[in-house]
């Protein structure tokens, strides 16, 4: 009853944190809104830990809270769906979030999220809203090695919720030092869902997705840093390549828009 998690988090409190949040959360992305999801029965086949998903980010929470969702559903059967909240019941406690300390001390609700699985760590690029520069802490790659150790861990390797950001190279020396298997994760529809926090409802309606891919297939002791980084931004489609298909797609909808109120009277 009294077990603890390597952080020293008590596990009967997690799992009954996950139970009240899950619950509370579930109509934002199976009512308010929809969650379409692909790929959700690699998961089921994953081991029990060393295991690291990658994924593009939208908002600071609504987007973890949604892989909670998702792990655990696909993980009691529910392939692609997560209906029936159910799940929770016995949820997987052994799952862990990468995000910035500022933020998970940003108030009360951050610091109890934070309880349900956050490995903290000190932005080396950004901090207080502007740009800096400060050498990684070992403790946090430690950390995140530890996390590793014991379950799955969930990063977002650009570590902003800005589009096409560039993938930051200590998620790829977490890769080569801990050679975990690397799942990477694309979400959409979040960042038109919610606010940016993701706490807050900002538009009903709206069909967000979530694909679940393949492993990567990664040479940890031969591939450079930098192919590793390409290999994460195609994988997550975040590479420069894929801005310009977006703009081209952006620019035919818009001919299509201008041509049709031609025809407006």
């Amino acid at each position: 009853m009294f077990k603890k998690n390597p952080f020293g988090h008590y596990l009967i409190l997690k799992k009954w944190l996950i139970r009240y949040m899950g619950f509370m959360t579930h109509r934002r992305y199976r009512g308010f809104n929809q969650l379409e999801i692909e790929g959700s029965e690699i998961i089921k086949n994953l081991p029990d830990k060393n295991v690291l998903f990658i994924s593009n980010h939208q908002t600071y929470f609504a987007d973890v809270v949604a892989m909670f969702h998702v792990f655990n559903a696909s993980l009691s059967g529910r392939i692609d769906s997560i209906k029936n909240v159910g799940y929770l019941w016995s949820p997987k406690l052994n799952i862990y979030y990468v995000a910035a300390k500022e933020t998970m001390k940003a108030g009360l609700l951050p610091r109890v999220l934070a309880y349900a699985g956050s490995v903290s760590i000190e932005r080396t690029w950004r901090e207080g809203g502007k740009d800096i520069k400060r050498q990684v802490k070992f403790s946090d790659i430690t950390n995140i090695g530890m996390a590793l150790d014991d379950g799955w861990v969930i990063t977002f390797p650009q570590g902003t919720t800005k589009p096409f950001g560039p993938v930051r190279k200590g998620t790829v020396h977490i890769i080569k030092k801990y050679k975990p298997i690397v799942i990477p994760i694309v979400i959409d529809g979040f960042r038109r869902s919610f606010d940016k926090k993701g706490l807050m409802i900002k538009k009903r309606g709206i069909l967000q997705s979530m694909i679940i891919k393949k492993p990567l297939d990664i040479d940890y002791d031969n591939e450079s840093i930098e192919d590793i980084i390409e290999k994460i931004e195609y994988a997550i489609e975040q590479h420069p390549s894929f801005l310009k298909v977006i703009s081209q797609e952006e620019l035919e909808a818009k001919r299509k828009l201008d041509v049709t109120r031609q025809w407006e009277f």
